[in-house]
């Protein structure tokens, strides 16, 4: 069983790892109906997460008269956490805990926890700081950035907080634990989508091919210790900032999250690895040739009636027809893949373009039209 704000990269996973997904999301897109034996919407929505009460009426009603071998959670989980001892009650939680979850999404205790293991962390604050030029403002246990914002634009929100920027690159180093020891899947490439409200909003991610020898070890020490600490398991992402001043822990994500599509193989399955590394038997590392890409295509304007159009190869996350987006909503997912990195990141962020001639304010999209095939 699949719980999370979208599911349908895990049920995709799910079915390459030979399983019968029966998934609970926000969306029950048309993807995710596709690789489900089952699915259900789940009581929230994108700016309040998913919501507690109601969440284990529709699990249990999902599972049926089937006993499902573990339930696997997705993004929407760091924010409440004891939704997860919940879940843990009823089901086997293939995943981190939620006394993990804590150790490394409460902003503390995160940088409580880097300073005792000499991990650079940028410096926050719980209190608005007085001068706030080079100071971001976060959500705890927010994710997909679009929650990150300049902390001279104010923010009132209780579980607000305020981090330091640090100049840099992205990068994130997909990994997975049994609770003891780490061992890295790869790393990838992060960029941002702008939008006025949300001037980190996530964009996109490439698999690199070539990564720092060096800060390839540096970083696989550090989530090795990471791991000890806090007794992570399964697959679960750290993000960095690989900049002039070094590498910089910015956050974990103790689960598998955005990179899953380009990391996923048909050779070595991904979500069979995660579930073996929670049990506590030995992980495989997927070999890759090549590099993949994806991207969040995003209407910058509302869209009355979405149409039926034919959605391409290499989408994915699509809009069901009659749906009512306002600006800033994902229209779809988009991938690419290519020999190199940097072609592969190239190519994603063409095929957006392209595709986004057909939700301009002045297309037949935004007035709710008829709508035609996409090429």
């Amino acid at each position: 069983m699949i719980a999370a704000i979208s599911g349908r990269s895990l049920a995709a996973a799910a079915r390459r790892a030979g399983l019968r997904p029966l998934v609970a999301d926000l969306f029950n897109d048309t993807d995710t109906m596709s690789f489900a034996e089952r699915a259900i919407r789940l009581p929230g929505s994108i700016q309040t997460g998913i919501e507690a009460d109601g969440l284990m009426g529709r699990l249990v009603e999902l599972a049926g008269d089937d006993a499902p071998q573990a339930v696997i959670y997705g993004s929407g989980f760091e924010r409440t956490p004891d939704m997860v001892d919940a879940i843990a009650r009823h089901f086997f939680v293939a995943g981190n805990t939620a006394r993990t979850i804590r150790a490394v999404k409460n902003p503390a205790r995160l940088a409580d926890l880097c300073t005792s293991l000499s991990i650079p962390h940028p410096e926050i604050s719980s209190e608005r700081p007085d001068n706030l030029e080079g100071w971001l403002v976060k959500l705890a246990g927010g994710a997909g950035g679009s929650h990150v914002g300049h902390a001279s634009g104010g923010d009132n929100r209780p579980d607000r907080y305020f981090q330091r920027f640090v100049a840099g690159r992205n990068v994130s180093a997909l990994f997975i634990a049994d609770g003891r020891e780490a061992r890295l899947i790869g790393f990838s490439r992060q960029w941002v989508a702008p939008s006025q409200s949300s001037p980190y909003r996530y964009g996109g991610a490439v698999r690199l091919m070539r990564y720092s020898k060096k800060n390839r070890a540096q970083i696989g020490e550090w989530l090795i210790a990471l791991t000890a600490r806090t007794g992570l398991v399964g697959l679960c992402a750290a993000d960095f900032i690989d900049g002039p001043s070094g590498l910089w822990l910015i956050e974990i994500n103790p689960r598998p999250g955005a990179t899953l599509d380009i990391f996923d193989s048909d050779e070595t399955p991904l979500l069979r690895e995660h579930l073996n590394a929670v049990r506590g038997a030995g992980a495989k590392r997927p070999t890759y040739a090549g590099s993949v890409a994806s991207a969040i295509a995003y209407t910058p304007h509302p869209i009355r009636i979405f149409p039926p159009i034919e959605w391409p190869e290499l989408t994915a996350d699509h809009q069901p027809p009659g749906s009512v987006l306002d600006a800033g909503d994902p229209v779809c997912t988009v991938f690419a893949s290519a020999r190199s990195a940097a072609t592969a990141e190239r190519a994603v962020k063409n095929r957006v373009k392209a595709l986004a001639a057909y939700w301009k304010e002045a297309s037949p999209w935004g007035t709710g039209s008829p709508g035609g095939t996409v090429i």
